[in-house]
Order: structure tokens, then sequence, then C-alpha cells
């Protein structure tokens, strides 16, 4: 007997959270105004305009790399020295 009550307490507990997670706004990616994309993935373009804050400092590197994401090659380190 329980069993059961642990059972259905877990269960009215798992119930509870999902309604309220699903009550809960979306995390939006920190687009600039007109940047969001549409589709089932959010993805940003590269580069510091396309970023909903500026930066204090950008250069090459910072390039590179944002222009690199979300693949999985680094930029080349060479490239910049």
């Amino acid at each position: 007997m329980a069993l059961f009550r642990i059972a259905f307490a877990s269960a009215a507990a798992y119930g509870l959270y999902r309604y309220v997670m699903r009550q809960r706004p979306l995390d939006r990616v920190a687009f600039a105004s007109g940047e969001s994309t549409h589709g089932p993935v959010h993805v940003r373009n590269a580069g510091p305009e396309a970023m909903a804050s500026d930066p204090p400092q950008w250069d090459a590197v910072d390039q590179a790399s944002d222009e690199s994401y979300p693949a999985s090659d680094p930029p080349a380190a060479n490239r910049f020295t």
C-alpha cells in the first residue's frame, strides 16, 4: 500500500511540474532587432551587429569564432598571427 502512495505522489508531483514548466515563457536568444530567424532552431547571424548588446571590443579572432559557430571545426589560428 505504501508503494502505491509513493507512486501516486510521484505522479502528481511530476504532473504539477510539467504544468508549471509549460506555463513559463521560453528564454529567447539575444538577437538584435530584425535578426530573428524562422524555424525550429533559432540561430543568429555572425557579427556584433546581430547581437542584442554591443560587445566592449571585437577583433578578428572574435569574428572568426563567431562565424564558425555552430560548426565543430574551430577557426584556423595561424590566420590571425
